[in-house]
């Protein structure tokens, strides 16, 4: 864990839980598994603050907690599920894209609260699409509930682990803490329930006029009357499933961009003939990048993607992208032919570049006081001689990686402090703003005249408003850049895995 993750974990906890969460989470995070009391004492926060924060931090599986022997819970921060909540707006805008207005909320409503029930989202979703639609008209929880199915069975949600019956059923003194489990067959299952209602608008002024006090009211809704339907039963967003989506999306790119002509050329749909399918899987197996690779013959041989090759095709084309941008054209080069070549000595780039010594002997240099080149030392004699040594530049693309995935989170961490400093400094003017706008909200829902509507709007002076603009530009082009870096993190990090893993 390096201090570049720890403070970025401290930004995401401090801007999204508040500053106890904040504390908690970073002190597990530094320290490792704690029970609650040692918490409580490295922390100096009270018994009972520390049990909220980690209820919090648990309820967004930010946190987890193990049984001991004997009896002692202790609890565990997940650095690199704390990292994931940078990532919150790209998942809720993948399932925009891909169930519409209706998916998204499903998942920001998953991702707000940690777990929730079916039920739960599928009313609180029904609500909130109500309240932007034109009056008369409601969304049905049927509708809503059919999303919800559809996420589930694409697996972008599933069900949280349970307390098993056999526990609740026990005679015996309960454990210090529960033992939840789930089948693996049954964490995309759905219950069946029959939601039958439309969405409500929050009340109006003229209902709350009645002064009848809310205990009072007649309950008409069938909810009070039965108890929660799928009670016990929560789902959270499958994080791993939005990652693979993401994943897939970025190999369809880099062979788009590799093969445009091709892609240009596939009709729409999946109609194409057998002769035709044959000729453009020959043409990606044979390429040298080998995305596609084949086996066997028989039945006209089996076609799969290489998945750590595609990776490493992907972390490769950003790792040249950055040495471009930082060091220009002709270090991109260099990079391109240490990278091509594998080994090759000072003079052996300076003729295959094609570039005066002095020059590049100054870029090798730059590269490899960044990490993004290494130097290898192969001695002709045991006592290592520099006159009787070769030394080869080469890259390590792994080292160079992890070296770029490093400076991500730290690029990250500043572009979230510089918005943070960005607001704090037209705090006064953004609460200005804000009430202006609440009093012209009020205003028009009472049916004000057009001149009373402009007389508060300029309440707020023209500089203001220019100043406005102005934080609203910039913070715009900060939230852009943290998406841009947090791309490059989720390939740099699917890499690094994969290679892992191999």
């Amino acid at each position: 864990m390096t201090q570049a993750e720890i403070k970025l974990c401290s930004l995401l906890l401090q801007e999204h839980f508040g500053e106890i969460v904040e504390k908690i989470g970073v002190h597990l995070i530094r320290t490792g598994s704690q029970p609650l009391r040692v918490i409580a004492h490295d922390t100096a926060t009270s018994l009972d603050q520390v049990k909220k924060a980690l209820c919090v931090l648990i309820q967004h599986n930010l946190v987890i907690y193990q049984v001991h022997k004997r009896g002692v819970v202790e609890y565990e921060a997940q650095c690199s599920r704390v990292l994931r909540v940078l990532r919150y707006p790209r998942y809720i805008y993948t399932a925009k894209t891909l169930y519409n207005d209706t998916g998204e909320l499903i998942v920001e409503e998953l991702l707000l609260n940690g777990k929730m029930t079916m039920s739960a989202v599928v009313k609180k979703v029904a609500d909130r699409l109500t309240e932007t639609m034109e009056d008369g008209k409601t969304m049905d929880y049927a509708e809503v509930a059919n999303i919800f199915v559809r996420l589930a069975d694409t697996h972008f949600v599933q069900r949280c682990p349970l307390v098993p019956a056999t526990e609740n059923s026990d005679p015996g003194p309960p454990p210090p803490a529960p033992t939840l489990v789930i089948n693996e067959k049954d964490m995309y299952l759905v219950p069946k329930l029959s939601l039958i209602g439309k969405g409500k608008r929050r009340r109006s002024s003229e209902d709350e006029a009645t002064g009848e006090p809310k205990a009072k009211r007649p309950k008409h809704t069938p909810d009070n009357k039965e108890p929660i339907p799928d009670d016990g039963i929560y789902w959270q967003a499958n994080l791993d499933r939005f990652h693979q989506h993401f994943r897939d999306q970025a190999i369809v790119s880099a062979v788009a961009n590799r093969m445009d002509q091709i892609v240009r050329s596939l009709p729409v749909g999946y109609n194409i003939s057998k002769q035709v399918l044959d000729q453009y899987l020959t043409l990606l197996a044979d390429d040298p990048l080998e995305f596609v690779g084949k086996s066997g013959d028989s039945g006209g041989g089996m076609y799969v993607i290489n998945l750590h090759k595609v990776l490493g095709s992907l972390a490769t084309a950003t790792l040249e992208s950055v040495v471009q941008e930082r060091f220009g054209s002709r270090c991109a080069r260099i990079f391109r032919l240490v990278l091509q070549k594998k080994h090759l000595e000072q003079k052996q780039v300076e003729d295959f570049a094609m570039i005066p010594a002095k020059e590049a002997k100054d870029m090798l240099y730059k590269m490899l006081s960044e990490n993004f080149i290494s130097l290898q030392e192969i001695p002709k004699t045991p006592d290592h001689a520099p006159s009787r040594t070769f030394y080869l530049y080469t890259v390590n693309i792994l080292s160079a990686a992890r070296m770029l995935l490093h400076r991500c989170y730290k690029s990250i961490a500043n572009l979230i402090e510089r918005r943070q400093f960005e607001t704090k400094e037209n705090k006064r003017l953004l609460e200005k703003s804000q009430r202006v706008e609440a009093i012209i909200a009020s205003m028009q829902a009472t049916g004000a005249e057009e001149a009373q509507l402009q007389e508060i709007e300029e309440m707020i002076t023209a500089p203001e408003r220019q100043q406005l603009e102005t934080l609203k530009r910039n913070v715009n082009k900060l939230d852009a850049s943290e998406i841009q870096v947090d791309e490059t993190i989720f390939l740099l990090e699917s890499y690094i895995e994969s290679t892992v893993k191999r």
